[in-house]
């Protein structure tokens, strides 16, 4: 294994100090070596309490602050993170298992990249005017033509409470565009890999936005993050993460009205017709094994094929898994790492138990017999029915299943059954047919033959997959309130 990376974190950032957290630290564990990397602040639900005044505190004077000083304090933010790339790879790597490749490319630089997205003037989406309406003399006033503005005001305080996979990307994507529209947040980090994005709260902090509009809470435990859930300091509740989380979210912000922005699991199904070239559906379907190991809620988990080609699917995802290195994830030709955890990596292996009984494992299945150590499973091929368990539920793993199907309209009943409605895909010669298909799919988004994704497009899910969107200009809608501003003349 690569060199042992450690990092001692023991403290909140709260009202603009940093200060010991209430309940100590905890230890957070590399999943390739299942050592110890270092230790997190593990934060009381008074912490919690602190972090949610000191936003309240300071949300006036920061969206009042004028948008040009917000925006300079973004870019600042993405350059600071650009500097301490070489710093944060290694420990981002080291705490989320990812492999080299995805660490150095999909975390840290992303996360820079989207700070300085939304450091961009942002009037264009704060503002617009409406055509004025001839209006006759009503009770109310006299008649005229009575103008409007659509103006949107930001929404509060924001808790923003984030999933292990991509721990700083996911979380610049919430922050960024929420301090953008003149919010103030309260950071938490998914409790397995806190370490990455309690130096990004540092970083924010070191380039100078004022006390009380960047706070950091991060724990082992879910106490703290459901007080923010209840809070009413805490307007606003942005989380990624599982559905069955997301439910609770939901449930204890209701008797608030929290706004919510929350993308929440997935089951994507890639729909595979019989002209699709399938070199680039087996590359794309393999993503689910090759990106970070399947801990990723879009990757396109069940592959629906149409039956005259089902075989030579199934034969080329084989082979395709076959050729993936897994192992030590610091190495530059390691292609699958390990998952997050001891429990997660048991989680996916009864997973796959379970679909031996309901259908074939065709490859892998299991934990690797050269990697003793580490939270490693290797990657799998199931076989067999929609109705199988590994087909209804979110493994978020190194798991896909092959489901046949006959016709077209099978094939669109068969992605369609489930609960979930986050990401699918279409593969077909015909690219008329696939966008025609493509609206008839239930989910918030659709990739035509290819699994790469428009940043700047709407993102979230249908059904149980989530609420509301964010990506480019959404983002900074979702983090904001609409106001209408009427005046006659």
């Amino acid at each position: 294994m690569g060199s042992q990376v450690t990092r001692d974190e023991t403290q909140l950032l709260i009202g603009g100090k940093w200060v010991d957290a209430g309940n100590g630290t905890y230890d957070v564990i590399n999943p390739a070596t299942e050592e110890v990397v270092g230790r997190a602040p593990d934060a009381s639900v008074d912490d919690a309490a602190a972090a949610a005044a000191a936003a309240r505190e300071a949300f006036p004077a920061w969206a009042a602050t004028p948008v040009d000083e917000r925006l300079a304090l973004l870019k600042a933010a993405a350059a600071a993170i650009r500097a301490k790339n070489d710093e944060l790879v290694p420990l981002v790597i080291a705490e989320t298992g990812a492999t080299a490749s995805v660490g150095s490319r999909m975390q840290v630089p992303i996360s820079a990249d989207r700070f300085e997205r939304y450091s961009r003037d942002l009037r264009h989406v704060q503002e617009s005017m409406l055509p004025p309406i001839a209006t006759a003399a009503t009770p109310l006033a006299p008649g005229g033509l009575i103008s409007a503005l659509a103006y949107r005001q930001p929404v509060g305080v924001v808790a923003a409470i984030a999933s292990y996979n991509f721990p700083l990307t996911n979380m610049a994507g919430k922050v960024a565009p929420a301090l953008a529209m003149g919010n103030t947040v309260i950071i938490k980090p998914a409790p397995q890999d806190p370490l990455a994005v309690v130096e990004l709260a540092r970083v924010l902090d070191e380039v100078g936005f004022p006390p009380g509009v960047i706070n950091l809470i991060s724990a082992q435990g879910p106490e703290p993050a459901s007080a923010l859930t209840s809070s009413p300091d805490v307007d606003m509740v942005s989380f990624t993460g599982s559905t069955a989380v997301g439910q609770r979210i939901a449930a204890a912000g209701a008797p608030t009205m929290k706004r919510l922005l929350m993308e929440l699991g997935g089951k994507g199904a890639a729909l595979v017709f019989d002209d699709a070239d399938l070199k680039g559906a087996i590359a794309a379907i393999g993503s689910t094994w090759a990106f970070h190991s399947g801990q990723i809620c879009t990757a396109p988990t069940r592959a629906v094929v149409h039956r005259s080609i089902f075989d030579q699917m199934v034969e080329g995802l084989s082979k395709f898994a076959g050729f993936l290195k897994v192992g030590d994830p610091t190495e530059q030709e390691t292609v699958v790492g390990p998952l997050i955890s001891a429990a997660h990596q048991q989680r996916v292996l009864d997973y796959i138990d379970t679909g031996r009984s309901q259908g074939e494992v065709v490859i892998g299945g299991n934990r690797p017999a050269h990697l003793p150590t580490g939270f490693y499973v290797e990657p799998t091929l199931i076989t067999g029915t929609n109705d199988m368990t590994a087909a209804r539920e979110e493994i978020f793993g190194p798991v896909v299943v092959a489901i046949p199907f006959d016709d077209e309209e099978e094939g669109i009943a068969i992605a369609n059954d489930s609960e979930f409605g986050l990401y699918d895909y279409v593969f077909s010669g015909d690219t008329a047919r696939a966008f025609r298909v493509a609206k008839l799919l239930r989910a918030g988004h659709v990739g035509i033959n290819t699994a790469q994704r428009n940043m700047d497009a709407p993102f979230g899910g249908f059904k149980m997959s989530g609420i509301g969107r964010d990506g480019g200009d959404y983002s900074l809608e979702a983090y904001s309130e609409m106001q209408s501003i009427i005046w006659a003349g």
